[in-house]
């Protein structure tokens, strides 16, 4: 097979705070970024894998299957320390079905609270370029924080209003874009996936 064209990229996603926060990101690649409803595609791929990486391949392969253009799939979430783990894998679907961000930020804080232990958290994000059915390419990125007491700021989406940078003393939620932007998971898995795209 040979190399896609990136010159438009797909990104699996209806989010459009996601989107944006893609377009910022991959402003060096000069290209076009669509999301699944402009790229034509209304399906949905369940997100069952066992980590970050393995739901995003999963996306992007399934999702590139239905497009010309190389797709972009990330799957990321927040993984507490004191819950083991948790919401991980499940950050999207954290809580009862239908349960809005402030809903899943207001379930963590209540099951830490009862956990009585430590507040580290880490963002992660898993990175996969597919094209016609293969995976041409894959990053992560993190970023370590805590989690805060309450929810603060209006700013981000998902979990950002209780993740806080102690070096910084705000969460993502009070942070502009271009700040969270130097700081995210996302923007670390991105840079990655650009340091890859720039190699000859």
């Amino acid at each position: 097979m040979s190399d896609p064209n990136f010159d438009t990229i797909v990104v699996a996603t209806r989010n459009s705070g996601k989107l944006e926060e893609f377009r910022a990101l991959l402003r060096p690649l000069r290209c076009r970024l669509l999301s699944l409803p402009a790229a034509g595609i209304d399906r949905t791929v369940e997100e069952s894998g066992r980590s970050f990486a393995d739901n995003a391949r999963m996306k992007a392969v399934a999702y590139s299957r239905l497009s010309p253009f190389p797709v972009l799939a990330d799957d990321s979430g927040l993984e507490v320390a004191a819950l083991g783990g948790r919401p991980g894998v499940r950050s999207a679907r954290y809580g009862a079905s239908g349960a809005s961000d402030a809903d899943r930020n207001r379930k963590l804080l209540e099951e830490l609270a009862r956990a009585g232990a430590g507040r580290e958290a880490r963002f992660v994000c898993a990175l996969a370029v597919a094209h016609r059915g293969a995976v041409v390419l894959e990053t992560e990125g993190e970023c370590r924080g805590v989690i805060a007491p309450s929810m603060r700021g209006a700013s981000g989406f998902g979990y950002d209003p209780i993740f806080l940078l102690p070096e910084l003393g705000r969460t993502f939620a009070e942070l502009s874009a271009e700040e969270k932007n130097a700081y995210s998971h996302r923007s670390r898995a991105l840079g990655r996936l650009l340091e890859i795209l720039a190699r000859p």
